[in-house]
């Protein structure tokens, strides 16, 4: 270990021999061949770095992610009603794909649809991307430092690293162009935008993705995470109640039937947005995460959640109720945005509507008519439904107040807060329903500030109550069929097959 890898140029590319590519008309036979060609190239990766703790390198040591195309000429019009599994022309489409075992559920759902709508064989074979070496480690993979320090040049002269090149929204956004020659997208991201953040994810929420639901609740506040903790705790204590584990920041697992995490190691400190699962068959649970304060955070873990193409999210959180007939403790179901957040000016333009979804505005208002015991016109005397408006400043009632409050009246906001335009609008752009139930915990406009004395008595009558009811809702919407839950609204004039 004392001679060091000399800095001499490498050029040429040392790679596993090339695989060729077979056409499947079974979905489940195209995602195991995508299996075998990820697990294949990414053992070749971690391989040739291991390798280096002994011996030289013999030039730069490549390979590539699997990809999965489908050809069609036909203009023939499928189902009318779907908003994905088909492709909105003839032409040749493919994707790149990573973590097939992960998303196996997932990917075959979406070849099922294809070849059931365009009744055209799938082909699997390498793309031309290459796999980033820091991606092929996958999870919880430490890079020894003794190899590290043997090298005597960058890590990219001998392998590819992540290229930002290729790691953007741009399909997604509805930018994507493709050159001369290259296929038309199949899906909403590229393998290494994929990559990218599911090392996020588990940076961000100390979970591996693998844990994540189809069926995400996002909080500003650690009182809500507590409560939905002990509900979930309780239920595994009882048998599950349908679900089957229990899963917490570390990986920490209870199963059902258990009072206790049986594996997993709880963390030396709680991450920046712990996440929290209650697991069911096929994802179909809910993940709970408390993103803290803002709208940058409220951006930050959507981008990546996004990723792994949930069916829809809801922002549980706290509000300033403008109106002066709201009490605290009043419910805000959002079926509208003003947003002030910036954070997405530069991928969602602010002229852009973000529109209500139907199916999401009907479980949320049936949960909180079954937690509360009330409905029809009772219902509105606890809650709101209106206009949300989302700034990126918290303190805003110190600056002069006419602008901002001029334009709250004139957009008919019966609600601020700092997150839920931008997950309702970050669920727009990447095509996951979503949806805002939010309680109003203090009105600035009418002198009923957040007090500790006012807001301890808040927490303690209210959460407990909010949480059931997303819970509720989330549960609803599991309930429904994708094809009815992914709402048309959401799709674009050119889109990706793939949900």
């Amino acid at each position: 270990m004392d001679q060091r890898i000399s800095s001499s140029a490498i050029s040429s590319f040392i790679s596993p021999d090339p695989i060729e590519p077979r056409q499947y008309t079974d979905a489940a036979e195209a995602v195991a061949a995508l299996e075998a060609i990820y697990d294949r190239n990414t053992r070749f990766l971690c391989a040739a770095f291991e390798s280096l703790a002994t011996d030289k390198p013999k030039g730069r040591y490549r390979a590539y992610y699997p990809q999965v195309s489908l050809e069609t000429t036909s203009f023939g019009m499928v189902d009318s009603r779907l908003s994905f599994g088909h492709v909105v022309s003839p032409g040749h489409y493919a994707t790149t794909v990573t973590r097939p075992a992960l998303f196996r559920e997932y990917l075959t759902t979406q070849l099922e649809l294809l070849l059931r709508n365009h009744d055209s064989p799938l082909t699997v074979s390498e793309s031309e991307t290459p796999i980033p070496l820091h991606f092929a480690f996958g999870e919880g993979a430490y890079v020894e430092a003794a190899v590290a320090e043997k090298l005597d040049m960058p890590l990219r002269d001998l392998f590819d690293t992540p290229d930002l090149a290729t790691t953007d929204d741009e399909i997604v956004n509805g930018l994507y162009e493709p050159g001369p020659g290259e296929l038309l997208p199949l899906a909403p991201f590229k393998a290494q935008r994929i990559d990218y953040s599911l090392a996020r994810l588990s940076h961000y929420t100390a979970t591996s993705p693998h844990h994540f639901q189809n069926f995400v609740l996002f909080t500003n506040y650690q009182f809500y995470i507590d409560e939905f903790c002990a509900h979930a705790r309780s239920l595994m204590q009882e048998g599950g109640g349908g679900y089957d584990y229990f899963v917490e920041p570390g990986n920490l697992i209870t199963p059902a039937g258990h009072s206790d995490p049986t594996e997993g190691v709880s963390p030396p400190r709680l991450p920046q947005m712990p996440a929290y699962h209650l697991k069911r068959g096929n994802h179909g649970g809910i993940t709970m995460v408390n993103i803290g304060v803002g709208p940058s955070n409220a951006k930050t873990i959507t981008d990546h959640v996004a990723v792994l193409r949930p069916h829809a999210w809801l922002m549980l959180g706290h509000c300033a109720g403008l109106r002066n007939s709201q009490a605290l403790g009043d419910y805000v179901l959002a079926h509208a945005y003003v947003r002030e957040d910036h954070v997405l000016d530069d991928d969602l333009p602010a002229w852009v509507p973000i529109p209500a979804l139907a199916e999401v505005q009907v479980a949320v208002q049936e949960a909180v008519a079954d937690v509360t015991g009330l409905d029809g016109y009772d219902l509105k005397r606890i809650m709101r439904t209106g206009t949300v408006a989302t700034i990126d400043n918290r303190n805003w009632e110190l600056r002069d107040q006419r602008g901002p409050v001029q334009r709250l009246s004139q957009s008919r906001a019966i609600a601020l807060d700092m997150e839920s335009a931008t997950i309702a609008a970050n669920g727009f752009r990447f095509r996951v329903p979503y949806g805002t139930l939010l309680c109003v915990s203090d009105k600035p406009l009418h002198g009923e500030l957040k007090l500790p004395g006012m807001a301890s008595a808040f927490y303690k009558t209210q959460v407990n109550q909010h949480l059931k009811i997303g819970i509720q809702a989330m549960e609803r919407l599991a309930a429904m069929p994708p094809e009815r839950l992914h709402s048309r609204k959401l799709r674009s004039f050119f889109e990706t097959a793939f949900q």
